[in-house]
């Protein structure tokens, strides 16, 4: 048994420390280059929205992307994809590292390869945080979060500083930025070594033939449109993420010209949000025994009110290096918190497209916000372009705090064994034949009406985010303890992929709809195929379109 105290067991599972290890020497590189990367935009540009655009080069690969990586982690083997976005990520770092230090580089130039290191990103994300569950015990994803936080959070403490000090004892600025983009070229080998090395057991494995990506991208988005907790989640991170990347998009600005300090001060600035985050990652094992998700969430929104205040008006390093810490703290408070509330929110068949929605949500706040901040910094001041953010920050509070995450029980998503196969057609029909259409016909008396249309309904929400793209409940005008259910489905392959998709968790309220049903015999079941018209008619007396069985 895993001992779980403390918040550090996952680091005693061999294959996530190696993992964890790999993952923490590539953030050190890929913070050192986020430090140099946008100090050298500084020296190329004096434009406050050139140099806000890194920080929208950096997240629109995911805003464009997190969907397609979402559905491709859950289509393909995550490893081979995991392999191979990391070599994307190596091979463009060094292209970029080569081009600066030959000084062959331009604003546009910078973005350009900024953008496609995050295409890289962006595909790899969702995937690498997806196979966390098959690499800890389900009850230890909380802490192994925590754990990836800190591992992430730890090179934004000490990556930041060491690009800005790499940057700054070079004479010149190329010299210095291309040999942190050297390095962090070099990092991505060790990931891919620890990838390759992996000998990957999957937990849900369909019997069925894989989905193609659009219909993976369909399925995943008909999942959130259908899943209240996940909704949440995703508000929450957009709303979080819009206002605080004005941190995040001006810290460069604020450093240059505010506070008149070089790459190492700004390394050092940028370092102290990465300081606060690895503190917090370290004890939010303790802050989740003592506070709800939505009292770290309300504390760490008001405090970053605060921050960027501070930002806009305070021109004190000391100051600013304690405030950015503290906010760095609440920065992974509340991702680490929103993060966990998503894997936990999802079952196992649709968690990569889940997460790559979350991250879809949170980078495109980070890039839209990155977007307007930068251009009313330019167009005004770095003042005015932090207080809007601080005041919109504040103002969207209440409304906010309307979504709640991590309440209750958590649901058990163990995929439910069927007792009994699925059903065969009499019809000669392909798997990808249909539209299908489900009908299920239930005996109510009337006494059990309300608490069997409060059941039904419940059950509605587990058929379409389970593939159903139409729902409805009848009652018999006639006879009112006589109700009717019909579903459809894309084809009969859809039909038998809800099948998999069934938790016990879901299984429970089918449960609870059924044992309303009262008479001798289950619930009639009947499947419908689209009847399309043909060139010659079906003779007399071949099997109908229709198959009724028990369900």
């Amino acid at each position: 048994m895993v001992d779980k105290s403390g918040g550090f067991a996952p680091l005693k599972i061999p294959l996530f420390r190696d993992r964890w290890i790999a993952s923490t020497i590539s953030s050190v590189g890929t913070w050192m280059q986020d430090t140099a990367g946008t100090w050298l935009m500084t020296s190329l540009t004096t434009s406050p929205l050139l140099i806000a655009l890194m920080q929208t080069a950096a997240s629109l690969p995911v805003l464009l992307l997190g969907l397609l990586a979402g559905a491709t982690a859950d289509i393909f083997d995550r490893r081979k994809l995991l392999i191979f976005w990391q070599a994307w990520m190596l091979a463009s770092v060094g292209v970029l590292a080569v081009l600066t230090f030959v000084g062959y580089i331009s604003p546009w130039a910078l973005l350009a390869f900024t953008f496609l290191l995050n295409i890289g990103s962006a595909m790899n994300n969702p995937a690498w945080q997806a196979i966390v569950p098959e690499l800890v015990p389900r009850e230890l994803i909380p802490d192994t979060v925590s754990l990836n936080a800190a591992s992430n959070n730890l090179a934004r403490a000490v990556g930041p500083a060491l690009g800005g000090l790499m940057v700054a004892g070079f004479q010149r600025v190329y010299t210095g930025a291309g040999s942190v983009f050297a390095l962090n070229a070099v990092s991505f080998a060790g990931v891919i070594w620890v990838l390759v090395n992996w000998k990957r057991i999957p937990l849900f494995k369909s019997a069925l033939p894989s989905e193609r990506i659009a219909g993976s991208i369909r399925s995943g988005l008909r999942y959130v449109r259908y899943a209240p907790d996940l909704q949440s989640s995703l508000v929450r991170a957009f709303i979080y993420t819009f206002f605080i990347s004005a941190i995040w998009s001006l810290l460069a600005v604020v450093a240059k010209r505010d506070l008149k300090q070089g790459p190492l001060g700004y390394g050092i600035l940028n370092g102290s949000l990465g300081l606060g985050a690895v503190i917090a990652a370290t004890t939010l094992h303790r802050i989740r025994q003592r506070f709800s998700a939505d009292q770290i969430l309300a504390a760490s929104t008001l405090y970053n009110v605060v921050v960027l205040l501070v930002l806009a008006f305070v021109r004190s390093p000391s100051i600013l290096i304690a405030t950015l810490i503290l906010s760095g703290a609440a920065w992974t408070s509340t991702m680490s918190t929103i993060n966990v509330s998503v894997q936990l929110a999802v079952p196992a068949w649709v968690q990569a497209r889940a997460l790559g929605t979350y991250m879809t949500t949170f980078q495109g706040g980070m890039a839209f916000g990155a977007i307007l901040w930068g251009y009313i910094a330019e167009h005004t001041s770095t003042t005015i372009a932090l207080t809007t953010a601080a005041c919109g920050l504040l103002i969207t509070f209440p409304f906010a705090r309307r979504f709640h995450i991590l309440q209750g029980p958590l649901p058990d998503h163990t995929p439910y064994q069927w007792k009994h196969p699925a059903p065969q057609l009499a019809l000669d029909t392909e798997p990808t034949d249909g539209p299908v259409r489900i009908s299920v016909e239930y005996c109510v008396p009337i006494e059990n009406y309300a608490e069997f249309t409060s059941a039904i309904h419940q059950l509605r929400g587990v058929r379409l985010r389970d593939g159903a793209i139409r729902w409805g409940i009848y009652r018999d005008a006639i006879d009112p303890t006589h109700l009717n259910e019909t579903f459809v489905m894309e084809s009969w392959l859809d039909y038998l992929r809800s099948r998999e998709r069934i938790t016990a968790a879901d299984e429970a309220i089918r449960a609870r709809v059924r044992a309303l049903h009262q008479h001798e015999d289950p619930p009639k079941t009947t499947y419908q195929i689209y009847a399309r018209e043909v060139a010659n008619p079906i003779p007399s007396g071949s099997p109908a379109s229709a198959v009724e069985t028990k369900p």
